[in-house]
């Protein structure tokens, strides 16, 4: 791009980096950053690093935080016998804006993808078997996307689980196969964890 300053055209290489973020939305966001005052631009790239700096995983649910361990799994209210197992921290947000579930979370990072290379150990279902030992939880809600590598995650969890007598249930169909978990609407996310099934 050298008709486009330097520094500009770096600034539409990264924004088109991101994901959903194509070459003309990129150049948008740089031009509109471009114009935003020296303020703007600076509180963006202050909670970009802040993002970096002091977010992490908790270390009781691997959702993401910035304090340890994270505000839901302190919170004394919520309902600690259950435990809604996702494939990735964004999952959380559509299943808490649904306001129906009140247990807490506990976060894979993953599902198995043999293509990809990626097996049980990869994710953090280690951790979620720990957490089951403790005798105080009685249902593990899987609330995967519905397609193939998470249908995969979600019957190996179901078969490593059932053992422990523990109730393993799933979010009710509804939820169009194929489709991702952050992005389904609040109606109907809800609607599947009200009616979730034995597993």
């Amino acid at each position: 791009m050298a008709f486009v300053a330097e520094p500009l055209a770096k600034l539409i290489a990264e924004f088109n980096k991101l994901p959903g973020i194509g070459p003309k939305s990129a150049q948008r966001l740089a031009y509109h950053l471009l114009r935003s005052s020296e303020e703007e631009a600076r509180a963006l790239a202050e909670a970009i690093l802040a993002v970096k700096e002091k977010v992490k995983l908790c270390s009781v649910c691997f959702n993401t935080t910035d304090c340890d361990p994270c505000s839901i799994c302190r919170d004394t209210q919520r309902d600690h016998s259950k435990i809604c197992v996702v494939e990735k921290p964004s999952d959380v947000i559509p299943l808490e804006r649904t306001g129906k579930f009140r247990g807490t979370y506990h976060v894979l990072h993953g599902t198995i993808n043999p293509n990809k290379g990626i097996g049980p150990e990869d994710l953090k279902i280690r951790e979620l078997l720990s957490r089951l030992q403790n005798g105080i939880v009685s249902e593990v809600i899987i609330a995967t996307s519905p397609n193939v590598e998470s249908e995969t995650t979600a019957l190996y969890l179901q078969q490593i689980i059932k053992p422990l007598r523990i109730r393993v249930t799933r979010l009710a169909r509804g939820l169009p196969f194929g489709a991702e978990l952050e992005y389904a609407d609040d109606l109907t996310l809800g609607q599947a964890l009200e009616n979730r099934q034995e597993f």
